[in-house]
């Protein structure tokens, strides 16, 4: 065996080491929510030996998944599109108009970076109370809408479509929203798309702020309503694994759907980070 094919099969096991690594989480949440209670706390093993949905009908039956899921799409959803709408509007702004203060607003914009979002939560919380937004969807989602990356990869890409292009448009009497919606945005969809994957990936399984914001049952979201599933007698695994792997679901689907878009956001949002 020569050197080169050594280190390519070393390599190909190494991958393999770390997918199953990966993986065996996943393969045994599915195990664990297809087995018994009463199967699950004995010495099942790790082989799929059972098939049983009963924590699955258990979960549909007896919580507020429903009610969980149109939490979590609805807050999601309208926290994708405002970000990615007034993202753009600053980001524009920032990067085609000339006014006072625009460079010491994308400088705060930038060090905003600097600031870990769990330290926001106090004031945050604080003010959602004053508001009178506490245990609704205003309090999960008004928190949510700044996102810094989202405008500064805007304005990259803004600053990256040449002058001449702008000057046309306004030459043939076009104006700011002109520009913006019809020449600056149909040039960036494959951006827009990837951020507003990530973007609603990223609410969709935001955990810590719902958790504070929603008070009753009801108003969470689905990464805060799995901590409601348990049972008298102790920890309902098989219900929690299901509810898990519920909850999974769409943003496993989206990525599956979406792979490319995903990855071009997790590398664009890697690389303004870095």
């Amino acid at each position: 065996m020569t050197a080169k094919r050594a280190r390519n099969v070393a390599f190909v096991t190494l991958v393999l080491i770390a997918a199953f690594i990966w993986v065996f989480p996943l393969y045994w949440a599915l195990t664990t929510s297809l087995r018994s209670e009463s199967r699950i706390v004995s010495d099942a093993g790790v082989l799929l030996d059972e098939i049983n949905f009963a924590s699955y009908l258990s979960v549909l039956a007896t919580s507020q998944l429903p009610r969980w899921y149109l939490n979590s799409v609805g807050t999601s959803l309208i926290i994708t599109i405002t970000v990615l709408f007034t993202g753009m509007m600053c980001a524009y702004a920032l990067s085609q108009l000339r006014f006072p203060g625009r460079k010491l607003l994308y400088l705060l914009i930038v060090a905003s970076f600097m600031v870990p979002i769990p330290a926001l939560y106090v004031a945050q919380f604080i003010l959602m109370n004053d508001l009178g937004l506490v245990n609704s969807w205003g309090g999960i989602i008004m928190p949510q809408l700044v996102v810094p990356v989202v405008i500064i990869v805007y304005k990259q890409f803004f600053d990256a479509i040449p002058r001449e292009m702008r000057e046309a448009v306004l030459l043939d009497g076009g104006g700011e929203f002109t520009l913006l919606f019809k020449l600056y945005l149909p040039l960036n969809w494959g951006i827009t798309a990837a951020l507003a994957i990530i973007t609603f990936i990223s609410a969709w399984n935001n955990f810590f702020w719902p958790f504070l914001i929603a008070s009753s049952e009801s108003m969470m979201t689905i990464p805060v309503g799995i901590t409601q599933v348990y049972d008298t007698f102790g920890i309902a695994y098989g219900r929690i694994m299901a509810l898990a792997l519920l909850a999974a679901a769409p943003v496993i689907l989206a990525y599956l759907v979406f792979q490319k878009r995903v990855t071009e956001a997790v590398m664009i949002s890697a690389g303004v980070k870095g």
